[in-house]
């Protein structure tokens, strides 16, 4: 398997979705761009191989990480980037105002 850290985030646009391709399968994270700048990353979603591998946790920091460089806040309405925000508590700064992990 490749190095996952070193695989690079693809924004996909006309999809609205955050694509990882891994051993040539595409996981991704379904987002709404609000016009306040509020990202709402709705749906994650790994292929049945990639299951385990790590790839799950891997496209959730590069796009906490992509969100936070962009200085746009998080609204996490999918239960896997919830379940990892509070993993990764470090994250928790980009929340935005309402939204709360715990």
């Amino acid at each position: 398997m490749s190095n996952i850290s070193e695989t690079p985030l693809m924004l996909n646009e006309e999809k609205k979705r955050f694509e990882l391709e891994v051993e040539g399968k595409i996981a991704y994270i379904e987002y709404i761009l609000s016009n306040e700048n509020i990202m709402f990353l709705t749906h994650t979603e790994v292929p049945v191989g990639l299951e385990g591998k790590g790839v799950g946790s891997a496209i959730v920091s590069k796009t906490l990480n992509y969100i936070k460089e962009k200085g746009y806040t998080l609204a996490p309405l999918c239960p896997f980037v919830g379940a990892y925000l509070k993993r990764h508590p470090e994250h928790k700064d980009i929340l935005a105002k309402g939204y709360n992990v715990q």
